[in-house]
């Protein structure tokens, strides 16, 4: 849209604050101007607002997993009852597992609604990570109950999504309903992989959770990828490739004088 006919767009907008598609918009004009240093942790002014436009069922949106040479990508969308507070809530990576596993709680006790969706490795190499959030997200959204009226994501599009969405850069830093999302999600995977920790006790994932830490590399060339590695992932498609090029090594035969005579 030329810049001229979107300034008029805003300023009529402007003029009815409670339209949704001005709540919708702004997150071209005036996110950029929200850095995580004008606040104490997320708050809920983005969920706020959304009610002054007329919704009630927002959602945080969140994924967690996209990172990791191994397992699935997870995600997780959370309605928050109005005002709610949740002391000590971030975004995931900036807490401990035991501040995680505290506030996951808490989140579970006092949301409107939760829906969780995941995308596996299988997925993941099919796709591609990007589409295998999307589609981890999908599920997340579908699995609310009751359904969400409108979406607060972190910096990702969602496409083919019929719900209103809004996206945040650095939106689980931001809104208290997208980090409450991403604790969500982050539980839920770090869970999942403590799992594969007990079926594959080599690669250690109870330590690292599938990321690609020295030890996980080290382990990765020593015994090669197991089932749930994502083969598309650069450290393990070499590791991949280094197995099957090496020659296979001849299969002693045994002396002359050990041989058994029938």
């Amino acid at each position: 849209m030329p810049r001229l006919r979107l300034s008029r767009w805003m300023r009529r907008l402007k003029q009815q604050p409670r339209n949704p598609r001005y709540f919708l918009l702004t997150r071209i004009v005036r996110v950029g101007t929200h850095t995580v240093g004008n606040f104490v942790g997320p708050t809920d002014e983005f969920e706020m607002e959304a009610r002054r436009c007329g919704y009630r069922r927002i959602a945080g949106l969140d994924e967690a997993g996209r990172g990791p040479l191994a397992g699935p990508v997870v995600a997780a969308a959370v309605v928050l009852p109005t005002r709610c507070r949740l002391i000590g809530c971030d975004d995931s990576k900036q807490l401990s597992e035991s501040e995680r596993e505290r506030l996951y709680q808490v989140i579970v006790e006092r949301a409107v609604g939760i829906g969780v969706g995941s995308a596996s490795h299988e997925e993941v190499d099919r796709l591609n990570i990007l589409e295998a959030t999307r589609l981890a997200m999908h599920r997340a959204v579908a699995a609310l109950s009751p359904l969400a009226d409108c979406l607060l994501i972190d910096a990702v599009t969602l496409p083919g999504c019929a719900i209103p969405i809004r996206s945040i850069i650095k939106g689980d830093a931001l809104s208290l309903s997208i980090a409450a999302a991403s604790i969500v999600a982050k539980v839920t995977r770090d869970r999942l992989m403590a799992e594969y920790h007990r079926l594959y006790l080599q690669y250690n994932f109870l330590s690292h959770k599938g990321y690609g830490t020295e030890e996980h590399v080290k382990q990765l060339a020593v015994h090669g990828p197991c089932p749930i590695h994502r083969k598309t992932f650069a450290p393990v498609a070499q590791v991949i490739m280094q197995h099957s090029t090496r020659q296979p090594q001849p299969i002693p035969q045994p002396l002359a004088s050990q041989r058994t005579i029938v």
